[in-house]
């Protein structure tokens, strides 16, 4: 499922965008879920990490789509954005925010059609990601920025590239999770990105991020037949 936030602060403009969206997911048999926010400060508020695209007017009261874009990339630099405007000009500003496109006020399905169809196939070719939820809020972080998982006071520490995040899940779900897009568990305790194992001496396994994992004795060795596979497949 993609998850889409419009924020639009006309209303008639953001009920066709609406209708629109969902035509497209009769259409396509993508399932679509939408998000509607009438201006950007009220999608910060209620800003849910799981967004997976916004489509964001730029000329918004309270608080404008380049500012709303700017707080979005504190909190989430993996959803696409595709602004909303009237004006050229505008539109151009935002590419500093990482924007994917931009449309052009007024709009047809059609034109809407197309730059799903073609955020929808860059997302399959694209690093996808997970989203963790703990007492401190929700996170998305992105696989291949996962360096390894291992167990912490009865819950998990995921080791990324932009720090510890804790997770409430089990390992066995977290594995399950995971498991497809190239990590393994080597240990009871540890959970590893095999993308990122630069060298396996004796029981230890060392990242390229100079961190080191341990694999248990007993896993040893169908730890290091699916790392050969994994990485037969790079070559």
């Amino acid at each position: 499922m993609y998850n889409i936030a419009l924020c639009d602060d006309e209303q008639d403009f953001a009920d066709e965008m609406k209708q629109y969206i969902q035509r497209y997911q009769e259409e396509s048999g993508e399932k679509i879920r939408v998000m509607v926010f009438r201006n950007g400060l009220e999608l910060i508020e209620n800003y849910d990490p799981s967004t997976d695209l916004i489509f964001l007017d730029i000329q918004m009261d309270q608080m404008d789509g380049l500012e709303t874009a700017k707080r979005i990339r504190e909190k989430d630099e993996e959803a696409g954005i595709i602004f909303l405007t009237s004006l050229k000009q505008y539109a151009l500003e935002g590419y500093q925010y990482q924007a994917v496109n931009y449309l052009i006020k007024p709009m047809k399905y059609i034109r809407l059609k197309t730059e799903l169809d073609r955020w929808i196939e860059k997302c399959r070719k694209k690093n996808p990601c997970i989203v963790i939820a703990n007492d401190q809020g929700t996170f998305k972080a992105a696989v291949n920025k996962i360096h390894y998982i291992e167990t912490y006071k009865r819950n998990l520490l995921l080791h990324t590239d932009e720090g510890e995040v804790i997770s409430y899940e089990s390992m066995k779900a977290l594995e399950q999770r995971l498991s497809p897009f190239g990590f393994y568990r080597c240990h009871a305790g540890y959970l590893v990105n095999m993308g990122l194992v630069r060298k396996v001496e004796k029981l230890e396994i060392t990242l390229s991020s100079g961190e080191t994992v341990y694999v248990s004795k007993p896993k040893k060795k169908d730890f290091m037949k699916a790392l050969a596979g994994y990485w037969g497949k790079m070559l």
